[in-house]
């Protein structure tokens, strides 16, 4: 080394690529919205246009067509027919321009124009930016159904509140989803799978599984093991919950589920509240996870009162948007039935 020569510090260098990454982000984010603000724009300008001529039923596809047949051989296939229809619908989903959010891009938004229903649109459109998800994760979260799941287990008004960040969840109810879809693990189609071959999926898809899971989990251990007596036991996946500041203990079970498989979960979820869980901390949660369950084994397993173990069951496949409508539909009809059974008692 020559005398002039000096060692660069490790965490000098890892500043300088912090700084150039975050400004080549921003600079793309930019970039997407202001094309995002351009494609608002050319909505709003075709919505003014077509308005005059509104006593003409057609007038707005006529005009659309023709300004395209215009625009798309000198500026490319951004601007097609069905590209502006994307703009004029745009345009009259989000008539306030400062309404419109710097983190999604355009893409993002189009996926958000198609749902009719202002709540569930404005739900994915908080998470998708709380959450800073992509395109694609954005796309996931629709097709299985996020909101439709939350609701089978909360109802609107709560499941909204948490998504405006107007409180925080306090029930496991509030961040367990059942279903869980996980169709991002790529298994085959059999008609079983071994446990230990389940939970190994879920460990090298963990980033998937975890926004699957919710908001708030972090990763603590896998195959966590307990020792009682002379017996030893095992938890298979264990997280930790900054929203609700509890422990989350998950056991995963390939069949339908039995009072002994809660027996066992509830046992694991006594042993954190015990010898975990820090005093400040709020009480442990246990998720199990199963192919399939038994509603009524469940309730009457658990006690009346149980806000520790939840029981989820899975799906290897996305379900259809009619699936999950008629399951919900399913939910309410039985949640009314049990209250109707209640008030006659």
């Amino acid at each position: 080394m020559k005398k002039n020569d000096q060692i660069i510090s490790g965490s000098f260098v890892q500043d300088v690529k912090t700084i150039i990454g975050l400004a080549r982000t921003q600079a793309v984010r930019s970039v997407e919205f202001h094309r995002v603000q351009m494609y608002w724009k050319l909505g709003e300008r075709i919505f003014v246009e077509e308005q005059q001529g509104k006593e003409r039923a057609d007038y707005g596809a006529y005009l659309i067509r023709g300004l395209a047949n215009e625009i798309e051989p000198e500026f490319g296939s951004g601007f097609s027919y069905r590209q502006l229809n994307w703009c004029r619908q745009f345009y009259r989903t989000y008539p306030i321009v400062n309404a419109l959010r710097s983190q999604l891009n355009w893409t993002q938004y189009r996926m958000l124009i198609q749902i009719e229903d202002d709540s569930k649109r404005e739900y994915y459109e908080l998470e998708a930016v709380k959450n800073a998800w992509t395109g694609r994760e954005l796309e996931r979260q629709i097709s299985s159904g996020l909101f439709e799941r939350l609701l089978l287990s909360n109802d609107k008004d709560s499941v909204m509140a948490v998504a405006r960040k107007e409180r925080l969840p306090e029930l496991p109810h509030e961040i367990v989803k059942d279903p869980m879809i996980l169709e991002f693990l790529g298994l085959e189609r059999k008609p079983q799978y071994y446990e230990k071959d389940l939970e190994s999926a879920l460990i090298e898809h963990l980033q998937q599984f975890m926004l699957e899971l919710g908001n708030g989990y972090c990763f603590v251990a896998r195959q966590k093991r307990f020792l009682i007596e002379d017996d030893e036991y095992f938890a298979d996946l264990i997280f930790y919950n900054r929203l609700l500041r509890c422990f989350v203990v998950i056991d995963i079970k390939t069949k339908k589920i039995t009072h002994k498989d809660l027996g066992q979960l509830q046992m694991y979820v006594n042993h954190y509240d015990r010898y975990e869980k820090l005093p400040e901390e709020n009480p442990t949660i246990g998720i199990l996870l199963c192919a399939r369950k038994n509603n009524e084994m469940v309730k009457l397993s658990l006690p009346q009162d149980n806000r520790s173990i939840m029981a989820s069951q899975y799906q290897l496949y996305l379900p259809s948007e009619t699936q999950l409508l008629d399951e919900l539909k399913k939910e309410i009809q039985n949640e009314e039935l049990r209250r109707m059974s209640d008030e006659q008692a």
